[in-house]
């Protein structure tokens, strides 16, 4: 079942771009990168150049996690691409590749520069931690960026945003005389004051059916009250 499909009919309800599914996978198969990282960390141990250390026992533990983690984000996205999870571990186990090879690479460079008797500053170290940085950030704040778009109806009204980086609209029923659909995902919302706002849900998954369902609930709250009420 498509979650996103079927919101409640009240309360606050995530919205998706149309491609989100696509983005999804896209950004699953980004994670080559760190893939690529791991590769080249682990080939001069594999080719005897390097000793068989603790560090890079961690390294291959990490890697099969990161590659069991992969092909379960992929399976799982083609299972139901709008679900959230609190944590996104693919995004935690490519900062762990990236956080230990750093630390390998600095110890490695460190070491030869001892040897020589001459210090360097070595740059792929430091570009690795701070990436390591940036994939930390976004496994634990990636369900709360997927969170900027929404739909929240409550009996007083309702709020969205159909844009992560837009303004929220926020509106009360009784402040509303009208509302109105306006091609085919818009609403067009008429004030009492006179000024009209539109909100386009075109660029969204399953833009129609939210834009009905705010139709739907601004119809029940601004229906004349029966006479005798």
């Amino acid at each position: 079942m498509d979650t996103a499909a079927a919101p409640a009919a009240e309360g606050r309800t995530t919205l998706y771009h149309r491609r989100h599914a696509w983005q999804q996978r896209a950004k699953t198969l980004g994670h080559v990168g760190p893939a690529l990282v791991l590769l080249f960390a682990v080939q001069p141990v594999l080719a005897g150049e390097e000793a068989f250390t603790p560090l890079v026992v961690l390294e291959f533990a990490v890697g099969a996690a990161y590659l069991v983690l992969m092909v379960r984000e992929l399976l799982h996205l083609r299972h139901n691409p709008f679900h959230q999870e609190r944590v996104a571990w693919l995004e935690l186990a490519s900062a762990a590749i990236l956080a230990i090879e750093s630390y390998h690479i600095w110890h490695r460079h460190h070491a030869a520069d001892l040897a020589r008797g001459v210090h360097r500053l070595h740059m792929l170290p430091w570009i690795y931690a701070a990436l390591a940085v940036v994939y930390v950030v976004l496994a634990f704040r990636m369900k709360q960026m997927a969170g900027r778009r929404f739909l929240h109806l409550r009996p007083e009204g309702f709020a969205t945003r159909t844009k992560p980086l837009g303004r929220a609209h926020e509106l009360r029923w009784a402040d509303l005389a009208a509302a109105e659909p306006a091609g085919p995902a818009d609403v067009l919302l008429h004030r009492h004051d006179g000024q009209t706002h539109r909100i386009s849900f075109a660029d969204l998954h399953d833009g129609p059916a939210h834009r009905d369902r705010l139709l739907a609930h601004a119809a029940q709250a601004l229906a004349p009250a029966p006479e005798g009420a």
